[in-house]
């Protein structure tokens, strides 16, 4: 835990110092598409849906792209990465692959519910593939002293995908051609 406040504690800091400026900027961007006309129950939802995308992604692209003490290295063998971590250390194993679902979990929540052509679990777990992808390529090629890994692409698209079932029942009722949708 130590290790893990060591690396990343500054991220953490900075980012519970921004949520009483990213809630003010909810309640202003609210308050702002009211008087533009846009609904109050409308402009409620892409205010915090804005907000929630970039305060809950951001973080974790700030650490995933903040330089290492190490040797950058490259691992395209499925789950050899997450085999080798967990007979290693279990416990850095467990907070490397929570961490990893976490990095487009927000992004899998919030964006089918401010976007409905994002709102389909594939499309997600499909843009979270992409967006990892994209994350560990320039890892390897900024020469970041990381690994970058297959696993964590897989891992970053499944976080995307989870992020989408917990919020399936905001984004589902909007669908096209569903009860309860919107025009």
């Amino acid at each position: 835990m130590a290790e893990a406040w060591r690396n990343w504690g500054h991220v953490v800091l900075a980012t519970g110092l921004t949520l009483p400026l990213a809630v003010a900027t909810a309640v202003g961007l609210t308050v702002w598409r009211t008087r533009r006309g846009v609904p109050a129950a409308e402009a409620r939802r892409r205010s915090i849906t804005e907000v929630g995308l970039l305060v809950g992604t951001v973080p974790w692209l700030w650490m995933g792209l903040s330089p290492r003490p190490a040797t950058r290295a490259v691992e395209l063998t499925p789950l050899a990465d997450l085999v080798d971590q967990i007979t290693a250390d279990p416990y850095r194993a467990a907070v490397q692959i929570v961490a990893n679902l976490l990095v487009f979990f927000s992004l899998g929540f919030f964006l089918p519910i401010r976007m409905v052509a994002w709102a389909g679990l594939a499309r997600l777990f499909a843009l979270g593939a992409a967006g990892s992808a994209l994350l560990e390529t320039l890892q390897y090629v900024l020469d970041l002293g990381r690994v970058s890994a297959v696993d964590d692409v897989l891992l970053n698209a499944l976080g995307a995908l989870l992020g989408g079932l917990a919020s399936r029942r905001w984004w589902s009722t909007r669908l096209p051609g569903r009860p309860g949708t919107r025009p």
